[in-house]
């Protein structure tokens, strides 16, 4: 209830009441097929939302332990290293440490007078009590209700024996599936049961009311509150504080303690939280489905078998038709390639984004970039030894309970053989240690003895890694890991053995997703500032700028294997919008301007940081980070007062979380309130209004030009995204400029009823008129790009085509074109060939380098001179016909892009052969 995302399901089988009725969803299908759209629906497989009180299967696991009937549904190690905590579920759900809440009072212990069953409250959770510990409630003073009652009653009586049978339930370690069966049977007849006394006769239900009462003993009073406490030691769960994660025993997602994996490899948890889904699908509700962190599943492959064989109704070979349009967010490294043998259409587009961005970041200004930021910051350490470091440290702080796990499971293994018995826990855990944060991709997919040649190079260039950078005695620890990692330890051995390993070697890929995300993306990413374009969800900081050719390569590659895949510029989870890395790419091809921009940033703010300690705050680190933020968001039309405070908030919102995920002078665990104020206070005076900011006047005066040519690669990217090989994905209030950051600043409400207005404007230019006229009535879009219009103009026109010629993008061959000229290396240009019908599009990349007159946009033969584009084999000798502008252009062989770009800034131009 009042989620605001999907992550947190607590039920599988309905739709979210708060979103809508079953009706109403019916309707908007309905609306859909009308309009000739279909829908494809995020699925989150990995994990339900299991704090507060509607979790009804995580409710059972929290009554029953382990003989929960839905203990297997989720990840849970009931044998932790701690012999002391077995059979228990660590719940660090606290606001403090336990016996300071426990004192407080803050934990009631109440009675459910309709179905009879006793629960922990502690602010919105609820904890049930496991039904065999009621004696030790009910049965507290039973004299005082035998004097009232008399102990011939047959109601005290009846009591009597009720607290008899609920003492002697099968125990929640139970492992007979007789034995468990019992108990949940037995048990809900006895909860209803006490319900039944305490409703029909007063006295009963007094005498329950007063026993609560003592429980839940008085503040102030410590020894009141030991018999709550005697009863909370009963449960099978253990109560802490919410920082204390490493001895956490339930696998989460990522490090997020509210929201629990599930066991998706067992049959049954995929049939009872994909039953829903699958009829939505067979029902022809949805056509699509988008498979969220398929990392932190068991088996990927396995999985995407079972939704295409749910669909089809068999096994589905390499190369065949599948029955479900299936795409995954799988986040692959450069030299990363997604396994061939799954069955799905290709991934969600982040390989894509960073492609699309690094072709418009200069890579021949690397070396100078790398300079500036080391100069201004003094941070001199590369990004693979921030990233290795950030691994470590997420490790102990956040996935230490994960950790735990492996080693335990990876000690198991150790001290079966002779050969490797000596290896102790500490140099066990100090290896994975190692490995997981030299492992170069997300994870390997070795599942049921199968290894891949890739995840054999990735595990030993990871344990090869690990051996260099490790101060362990013994290397042989690091042999017997991989041998482990790769099962090849497990060959010839006894079937419990390779169980075992195989069990271990599949659950460390599901740690090592985890321990990437939160170590890169979410702790490196805010340490390394040198490009922060560059810094986002699937990028590599080191990957500074593409080749036309490397694009052009990594284009065919995915046209020939995954025509199908999603192409996406931003995303929810999206560091900064497409529209802030396309701004901030412009600074790598000024390098020698922002060095001196630099320098006087810092000479003219330098007094409005702060000392706290011996640490200068916001470090020069920080500040560099600030300066890149501002120039990649500033809005397109300088801000009034209340514009200026409202984008000062965000701004201060936005840093606030950097610096706490950096975790370098603050973090969410542990936060460091003087150096945030300080930081605010800096956002504050570079961002106060009037004129004696001398900031804030030279930012303007500098960020202006910059902002028109960002929008120029906002625009050539869009359009490279709505033309290339896959299926467009469009982020929402991304169809006008969007210059957002981070969540929740994504997240904020969208103006549809402006979009619409405005697509009604831009549409009402053209749709009525002769092409000839398109070039003037365009113009006024064209010269004040501010308002969004021409990117609006962009899709909806590439969208109509795409309309028109399906076939074109779904099956169409990809033709890298060939430009030559003064200016040839700042355009990018491919073509689309499907039969007789062919596409071209053509970019300008890197526009800081071409002549251009004060304000005014990069077109014309003036600018272009004698930069043409080239044309071979089918595309000669066409009539084209220029989609944005109208025009027409009989070519034979070249064509000069100073007329294909005379009144319009990018080009998409096709033609019909006979």
């Amino acid at each position: 209830p009042g989620s605001t995302h999907g992550y947190d399901i607590v039920s599988y089988d309905s739709l979210n009441p708060e979103i809508g009725t079953q009706q109403e969803y019916d309707d908007f299908v309905a609306m859909l097929k009308t309009h000739g759209l279909g829908q494809i629906l995020d699925v989150v497989p990995n994990h339900m939302g299991v704090m507060g009180a509607d979790n009804v299967w995580w409710l059972d696991v929290l009554e029953n332990g382990p003989a929960s009937a839905w203990n297997s549904f989720f990840d849970i190690d009931w044998e932790p290293l701690n012999p002391d905590h077995k059979d228990k579920l660590l719940l660090p759900l606290l606001e403090d440490h336990y016996g300071t809440v426990l004192n407080s009072g803050a934990l009631n212990l109440n009675f459910d007078k309709v179905n009879g069953g006793f629960s922990l409250h502690y602010h919105e959770h609820r904890l049930p009590v496991d039904p065999a510990t009621y004696p030790y409630i009910v049965g507290l003073h039973m004299e005082r209700l035998e004097a009232a009652l008399g102990e011939n009653q047959e109601d005290y009586v009846d009591l009597q024996t009720l607290i008899t049978a609920l003492g002697r339930l099968p125990a929640r370690i139970e492992k007979s599936p007789e034995r468990i069966a019992e108990r949940q049977r037995t048990k809900d007849i006895h909860k209803r049961h006490l319900a039944f006394l305490s409703e029909t006769h007063v006295d009963i239900s007094n005498h329950i009311t007063d026993n609560l009462a003592e429980f839940n003993g008085r503040p102030g009073d410590e020894s009141s509150f030991n018999l709550l406490h005697e009863l909370i030691q009963l449960q099978g769960y253990r109560l802490n504080y919410w920082v204390a994660q490493d001895e956490i025993n339930y696998r989460r997602f990522f490090d997020i303690n509210d929201l629990a994996a599930l066991r998706m490899e067992n049959p049954e948890v995929f049939k009872a939280t994909h039953r829903f889904v699958l009829d939505l699908v067979a029902q022809g509700k949805v056509e699509g489905l988008r498979i969220d962190h398929p990392d932190g599943l068991y088996d990927p492959k396995q999985y995407f078998h079972r939704l295409q064989q749910a669909i089809g109704g068999k096994l589905f070979a390499l190369g065949e038709r599948l029955p479900l349009y299936l795409v995954i967010e799988k986040i692959l490294a450069y030299h990363e390639r997604l396994p061939d043998s799954w069955p799905v259409h290709g991934d969600t587009g982040y390989r894509f984004a960073n492609l699309v961005n690094n072709l418009f970041v200069d890579s021949a200004a690397e070396r100078r970039m790398t300079s500036i930021y080391h100069d201004f910051t003094n941070v001199d350490t590369n990004f693979g030894t921030l990233a290795y470091e950030a691994k470590k440290l997420i490790m102990h702080m956040s996935l230490a309970g994960e950790l735990n796990i492996l080693t335990k499971q990876l000690a198991g293994i150790a001290v079966a053989s002779r050969d490797t018995c000596g290896f102790t826990q500490n140099g066990l855990r100090d290896a994975l240690v190692e490995v997981l944060a030299c492992f170069p991709v997300y994870r390997s997919y070795i599942a049921h003895g199968q290894l891949s040649a890739d995840d054999r190079k990735h595990i030993a260039w990871a344990v090869a890694a690990a051996k260099k950078r490790s101060l362990i005695a013994d290397p042989g620890i690091f042999d017997f890991l991989q041998a482990v990692l790769t099962t090849d330890i497990a060959h010839g051995r006894r079937s419990s053995f390779r169980e075992r390993v195989q069990g271990l070697a599949m659950k460390f890929q599901q740690v090592s997703a985890p321990v990437m995300a939160k170590g890169v993306e979410d702790t490196a990413f805010y340490r390394y500032h040198r490009l922060i374009s560059l810094n986002d969800v699937g990028g590599d900081p080191c990957q500074f700028g593409i080749s036309v050719a490397a694009f052009h390569a990594a284009t065919r590659a995915r046209a020939s294997r995954w025509p199908h895949s999603l192409l996406a510029t931003s995303t929810h989870d999206s560091k900064r919008s497409e529209d802030v890395r396309a701004r901030l790419n412009i600074l790598s091809e000024m390098p020698v301007t922002w060095k001196q921009i630099l320098k006087r940033w810092d000479r003219l703010n330098r007094g409005r940081k702060h000392v706290i300690g011996d640490i200068e705050a916001p470090s020069r680190n920080d500040e560099y980070l600030l300066y890149q933020t501002l120039v990649g968001t500033w809005p397109l039309t300088v801000p009034d007062e209340t514009g200026l405070a409202d984008y000062r908030t965000r701004i201060e919102a936005y840093m606030i979380k950097a610096i706490r995920e950096g975790k370098e002078y603050s973090s969410w665990i542990n936060v460091n309130a003087d150096y945030e104020d300080a930081t605010r206070s800096f956002i504050q005076a570079l961002l106060a209004p009037g004129e004696n900011n001398l900031f804030l006047a030279d930012f303007i005066s500098f960020v202006q030009p910059i902002s028109r040519r960002g929008l120029l690669n906002s625009l050539a990217q869009i359009l490279i995204k709505l033309v290339a090989p896959g299926v467009p994905d469009i982020y929402q209030g991304c169809e006008l400029w969007q210059f957002n950051l981070v969540d929740p600043d994504n997240r904020r409400q969208i103006d549809f009823v402006h979009r619409y207005k405005l697509l009604a404007e831009v549409k009402s230019l053209v749709v009525d008129a002769p092409p000839e006229q398109w070039p003037l009535r365009l113009q006024s879009m064209v010269s004040d790009m501010a308002d969004g219009r021409i990117k609006l103009y962009t899709l909806w026109q590439s969208l109509s085509l795409r309309k028109r010629w399906p076939e074109v993008f779904r099956d169409g061959e990809y033709l890298p074109l060939t430009v030559c000229g003064e200016h040839a290396a700042n355009v990018f240009a491919f073509a689309r060939i499907c039969g007789s019908r062919f596409i071209i599009t053509l970019v300008p990349r890197l526009t800081t380098h071409l002549p251009e007159e004060q304000g005014t946009l990069p077109i014309g033969m003036k600018v272009w001179g004698d930069t043409v584009l080239k044309l071979t084999g089918e595309l000669v000798d066409l009539e084209w016909n220029n989609v944005f502008t109208g025009e027409t252009h009989k070519v034979h062989n070249k064509i000069e892009l100073g007329r294909l770009l005379t009144h319009f800034p990018i080009c998409l131009i096709v033609a019909e052969g006979v």
